[in-house]
């Protein structure tokens, strides 16, 4: 599928838009258009619900397609009769403004966030977005009106790298302030307690939510390429280690290894869905992880 997916969709060209609804539109509509020519064609992506027309109902509601297709009268069910309420757990702590090249991983979670609120609302699902670092940020409950989505990218848009994390407790918090069961979709480093960290995602599932964790990482942060000696600090922290990068490289990056394996295998265990994204990589990935399990929840 990736093949198919126009260079102009990648997040290093997509950072450099500054309109995030326009940004949204040509990453889902290049991406609908990629996944009928990939091997998932005829995968479904509308997931509007009709119910057959029934008298006192409004007539500006009709489907005229549907009608065309079937020779009978359908309406389109909205807002309250919407299927699915998901919401957006974007992490905003100092961590997420890490950056190798050319886009830090909360511009990637950003971009993401606003091409999947606007696929939801495609749908005609409800979605909401929460900002989060040390504590809340910002808050919006989901809803399924297509100018939600406004608000949605104002947020997203002034979205900065805060202070610390708290990833488990702002889990649990939210777990306790989401009543209505749906679908959580976190994209976060988790650079936090892993131990927290799942304790909170645990609570989620508890509460009977479907759960997605995207796991934002940069390339540099995976493979640790650097070449020559530097000096790195701990964005939230403050720590500072002065070495030659490939002293410690080997060591690095089997503990990485190690970090992402044990966040995929707990997941796997609680039933939350785990991908893992490099910021290089293009939005489909995440995109049609997210169509899998609507599917799987609203079929």
């Amino acid at each position: 599928m990736r093949s198919d997916l126009p260079q102009f969709l990648t997040p290093e060209v997509m950072s450099r838009l500054g309109n995030l609804n326009l940004v949204a539109r040509l990453v889902v509509e290049g991406f609908l258009t990629g996944l009928h020519r990939s091997p998932y064609h005829g995968f479904s992506v509308e997931f509007a619900e009709h119910r057959q027309y029934m008298p006192g109902d409004d007539i500006k509601y009709l489907d005229w397609k549907v009608f065309g297709k079937t020779d009978r009268y359908y309406v389109k069910e909205f807002e309250e009769e919407t299927n699915l309420k998901s919401t957006i757990l974007l992490d905003c702590s100092a961590s997420m403004g890490y950056r190798s090249g050319q886009i830090s991983k909360l511009r990637y979670g950003a971009l993401l966030s606003a091409a999947l609120a606007y696929l939801m609302l495609h749908q005609r699902d409800a979605v909401g977005l929460v900002t989060f670092d040390e504590q809340i940020r910002k808050f919006l409950p989901p809803r399924s009106v297509h100018s939600y989505l406004n608000r949605i990218l104002h947020e997203l848009d002034a979205a900065d790298s805060g202070s610390g994390t708290r990833v488990g407790q702002t889990f649990h918090q939210l777990a306790d302030r989401i009543s209505r069961r749906g679908l959580i979709i976190v994209l976060s480093d988790l650079f936090d307690d892993p131990q927290s960290v799942m304790t909170g995602l645990k609570h989620f599932r508890h509460k009977k939510h479907e759960v997605i964790v995207f796991h934002l990482l940069d390339p540099s942060e995976l493979d640790f390429g650097f070449k020559q000696a530097a000096r790195f600090e701990d964005m939230e922290s403050g720590e500072k280690l002065t070495t030659q990068p490939w002293h410690i490289r080997a060591d690095y990056q089997r503990q990485v290894a190690e970090f992402v394996a044990a966040y995929r295998r707990q997941c796997r265990e609680q039933r939350i869905d785990y991908i893992q994204l490099r910021t290089s990589e293009p939005f489909d990935h995440a995109l049609l992880g997210y169509l899998i399990k609507r599917k799987k929840i609203g079929g």
